[in-house]
């Protein structure tokens, strides 16, 4: 049962990011398709991409809660059948007040798949081996983000919304019998399950929180901006060849992030540390946004490689949400591992809020640069003050 657990989480998870992913490659020929002109394509997408995550961060609060007082599975179900709605509407707008609505919503139902698969996957393995679970989930669904560049490079954009809702939709029926951890029905008549007020009563757990979203800022960061608006950034860079396309930026970049989430996970099982890991990729990431963002008068393959190698580095997701698993108890759980994540996710609101704002006085690259050094240095600070979770036994509650 625990393998058929992995492998539903993570098909679930892979779809998440192949729908959440679907708007970053299809948005250029989206919006110009439904009337947006050439100049307005950046301001316009940073605008639905804002909406999309400030769904993700509502949806957080809803389903995280939701699967502490009506269990993990439950979550999963109505999470999949309300983004796969929303990504099949998404292929009929016709201007941009009905895309924004659509990408609300879809955020809203993208919210709650991660938290729900990890936290149902952590609950239901042994302590020791957790981490090889959530590697899996977190792994195989990351490449969702490369089928949603190679669908965009295969179909119109409407076409592959379509496809992205239909997968969801199919997914859903083969998920009717999964159960739930016993971990989380031993605590069933649990007065405070779900009670989010629990991590403002305690500025250990409110920090330990912060910390654990502060820790993702870079791969967001890299994921929500440096991929997502790639053709600025090759423009910027004079890249040779070709113009640089953010399907493909996103199908090196994803390729790498699912490589590198296998290999940050089978690493700190070996090490027998979570920490380490996070902080030796932190800085490889910081080093590869360095060659990323100086590649002037690069090849169009170079440009690639190095989003294949910012993907990579980036791939110390899996043991984020890991670690937010491991930090909390059973009846929170849930809240927590859910909410974490799309904060991460949502963070690219801030930043780019930022990164607009540098541009306004400085051209994208340099705009870019000072943003990178804000998350990275943040990321390392806050994964400094978090406690080390190798091993640790998930069956406490919070009071």
């Amino acid at each position: 049962m625990v393998s058929r657990i992995i492998i539903l989480s993570s098909l679930g998870y892979f779809v998440d990011i192949l729908d959440l992913f679907l708007f970053s490659v299809v948005r250029r020929s989206s919006l110009l398709a439904i009337g947006v002109p050439e100049s307005e394509l950046l301001g316009r997408g940073i605008f639905l991409l804002n909406m999309q995550m400030s769904g993700l961060i509502l949806g957080s609060f809803i389903w995280g809660i939701l699967g502490d007082k009506k269990g993990r599975v439950k979550v999963l179900y109505g999470s999949i059948l309300l983004y796969s709605l929303a990504t099949l509407l998404n292929a009929f707008v016709t201007n941009v007040p009905q895309y924004a609505i659509l990408r609300f919503i879809a955020g809203v139902g993208l919210s709650g798949e991660l938290g729900a698969a990890i936290t149902l996957v952590s609950e239901s393995m042994d302590s020791k081996k957790r981490g090889l679970g959530t590697m899996m989930v977190a792994g195989f669904g990351l490449m969702g983000g490369m089928l949603a560049a190679l669908l965009s490079e295969i179909f119109s954009w409407n076409v592959c919304y379509i496809i992205g809702g239909s997968i969801g939709i199919g997914l859903l029926l083969l998920r009717v019998t999964l159960p739930e951890p016993e971990i989380f029905k031993e605590i069933a008549h649990h007065h405070q399950r779900g009670d989010i007020t629990l991590l403002f009563k305690s500025k250990q757990r409110l920090g330990k929180l912060v910390n654990l979203v502060l820790m993702g800022l870079p791969i967001w960061f890299n994921s929500g901006i440096l991929m997502v608006f790639a053709p600025e950034f090759g423009k910027a860079l004079s890249i040779s060849g070709e113009p640089i396309t953010a399907s493909k930026s996103v199908l090196y970049s994803y390729f790498g992030v699912a490589i590198g989430d296998f290999v940050s996970g089978g690493l700190s099982q070996w090490v027998k540390s979570r920490k380490k890991v996070v902080i030796l990729f932190i800085c490889l990431l910081a080093g590869a946004m360095f060659f990323y963002l100086t590649a002037h008068h690069k090849s169009q393959s170079f440009f690639y490689c190095l989003c294949c190698f910012l993907g990579f580095f980036a791939g110390y997701w899996a043991l984020l949400v890991t670690m937010a698993a491991e930090n909390f108890g059973t009846n929170l759980r849930a809240t927590v591992t859910t909410l974490i994540p799309n904060l991460v996710r949502a963070s690219v609101i801030p930043l780019s809020f930022l990164f607009e704002s540098f541009n306004r006085r400085a051209d994208v690259i340099t705009s870019a640069s000072y943003v990178a050094v804000i998350a990275v240095a943040m990321s390392l600070i806050a994964v400094y003050q978090l406690p080390e979770t190798f091993g640790t036994e998930l069956k406490f509650l919070e009071e």
